[in-house]
């Protein structure tokens, strides 16, 4: 069911003789008659509000109402998404309204910038006047309370923890320890992939049948899920399920839950009074969610305390938690780290690593799939610099410039993150000649700026070539593209993310001669997308998975 929210300002509140009304209207996807629900009342005494200061005049023939379409919840079936809009909401307003737009949600005053310029301004210019976060029911029942990096509030304990996210969890060093792990896990997935294509092709009785790519990116999700737990946890704990209080499909439906309820739009979040009412059910939702989550990560601290307790004074931080309970540790921290905070952090390091890197493969295979002669000059230059003798490693990365364009151009196209995190201007500013008020919500549409014609050529086509040779890059500076975001709010896992994406693709691509099931043609290839937090296909991708190595190499050591 897709909910409308048809309120936008004061005008859409139904004023009667005794008592003012907030209508909230279910339109079944079927199109039968709406039905409206009163969601609450209020006294007739008027309530003291503050004026909003428009940041962009409403145009002379806007519709009366407003309203916000709210993407579907999932189904029941774990892993699986429901169908919701193809396209995020604010885009196609953007040639209607320009590149700064301001929106009514509920009480909350909101504005979203839609072009280079003024992502600019809010993310670089201004960045310290709109580097806070805004509560939410997501940051307060799935981060413990926003004790999480990316869901806390702007203040000495977020920057405490973006200073130990990059100088102990992120550096250099830390990361270049754990290659060995990522190396292992991808060519893990490579033995796996290559046992399902030949097991299709036995059953098939044809030389080549289509694997159903559903399982390999299945895998994909689970390398990701097997590095991040090795890397973060210290061991499988995920994937293998020995000593998890959860099997692997149940840990996966709590990835995917936590994706969806950090992406939605709860009522409660823009029209508080109406949150203790929950009329979507995502509180309930989030309440059992953090119910399994502090489950499971209450059995791998209280694991980790305990070798810390076995080993003595001999300890050696092995993983990320362990230097996470080391720091929590320390008497010199300016700001205490509790036990939450230790939970909030692990839990961010798990989500951000997992399903942001699959969503980004299987985006770059099904635009590989649908352009042959993209796919094919991406494989030349593997085979050129890497040869057939060995799998592709970290360090071939700099030598591989088109397959990295490959990676900027998905990521240009099919931003996981469509609208960068919601922020919160701390402070009155003025852009463009417009007001933003403090405690004003301010979105970046990265997904509108990366297919915005006044910037990109041909921006619906996918051409890497125009990235070869270029200085457009990926880390926040050039804000015509901005898939980890840029300033003081920037993904602080850009590094292992981006290593994590080329050494997946460039392997696959390397490893596999690929090509669409028969019958299929390129154009006929679906590209829906379902909207939420992330943006993945709709339609998982089916493809053929031809081994192209020596078999030795997809032997795990």
């Amino acid at each position: 069911m897709q909910i409308q929210i048809l309120h936008a300002s004061t005008d859409r509140i139904v004023q009667c003789p005794s008592i003012w009304r907030v209508s909230v209207s279910c339109i079944p996807p079927d199109g039968a008659t709406s039905s409206t629900v009163v969601a609450g009342i209020l006294p007739r005494r008027r309530a003291r509000r503050r004026p909003l200061r428009r940041v962009r005049p409403p145009p002379p023939r806007a519709p009366p109402r407003a309203q916000v379409q709210l993407p579907a919840g999932p189904p029941a079936v774990a892993g699986d998404r429901q169908p919701a809009p193809a396209r995020p909401a604010p885009a196609p307003l953007r040639p209607r309204h320009g590149p700064l737009m301001s929106l009514r949600l509920g009480s909350s005053h909101a504005v979203v910038a839609s072009s280079p310029g003024t992502a600019r301004f809010f993310l670089k210019t201004r960045d310290l006047a709109f580097v806070d976060r805004p509560r939410t029911a997501a940051g307060r029942y799935t981060s413990y309370n926003n004790s999480g990096l990316f869901s806390s509030p702007y203040g000495a304990y977020w920057r405490q923890g973006r200073k130990l996210w990059q100088a102990e969890l992120f550096n250099a060093r830390r990361l270049a320890s754990l290659e060995h792990v990522r190396a292992e896990e991808v060519r893990s997935m490579l033995g796996d992939l290559r046992a399902a294509a030949a097991s299709s092709s036995a059953g098939g009785g044809r030389a080549a049948a289509a694997v159903a790519l559903r399982e390999h990116l299945f895998m994909v999700t689970l390398v990701n899920l097997n590095v991040i737990s090795r890397m973060v946890l210290g061991r499988k704990y995920i994937v293998d399920g020995a000593g998890s209080p959860f099997t692997p499909e149940e840990f996966r439906w709590m990835i995917n839950e936590i994706f969806f309820l950090n992406g939605v739009l709860n009522v409660g979040d823009v029209i508080p009074w109406l949150g203790w009412l929950d009329p979507q059910g995502y509180v309930r939702r989030m309440k059992r969610l953090a119910r399994m989550l502090d489950r499971f990560l209450e059995h791998v601290l209280d694991e980790h305390n305990e070798r810390r307790q076995r080993e003595g004074e001999g300890f050696v931080a092995r993983d990320m938690v362990d230097v996470l309970l080391e720091l929590a540790d320390d008497p010199n921290i300016e700001v205490p780290i509790h036990r939450d905070g230790v939970k909030g952090f692990t839990l961010d390091l798990i989500g951000g690593g997992t399903d942001t890197s699959a969503v980004t493969v299987e985006w770059a295979m099904s635009e590989l799939l649908r352009n042959p002669g993209v796919l094919a000059r991406a494989t030349e230059e593997l085979e050129r610099v890497v040869g057939r003798d060995r799998l592709v490693a970290e360090e071939d990365m700099p030598n591989l410039p088109y397959v990295e364009a490959v990676v900027k151009e998905t990521m240009r196209l099919h931003p996981v993150v469509p609208l960068l995190t919601p922020r919160l201007s701390r402070e009155d500013v003025s852009v463009g000649g417009y007001d933003v008020p403090a405690g004003t919500r301010v979105l970046i549409n990265i997904w509108a700026i990366g297919r915005d014609p006044a910037v990109w050529e041909a921006p619906m086509e996918f051409r890497p070539e125009r990235f070869v040779g270029g200085g457009v890059d990926v880390k926040g500076q050039d804000f015509e593209l901005l898939p980890f975001g840029s300033g003081r709010r920037m993904c602080p896992g850009i590094g292992l993310g981006l290593k994590m994406v080329h050494m997946i693709l460039a392997n696959l691509l390397h490893a596999f001669a690929w090509r669409l099931p028969d019958g299929v043609a390129a154009e006929e290839l679906s590209m829906e997308e379902t909207f939420g937090l992330t943006v993945p296909r709709r339609v998982p991708l089916e493809a053929v998975a031809e081994p192209k190595l020596p078999a030795h190499l997809y032997a795990v050591p």
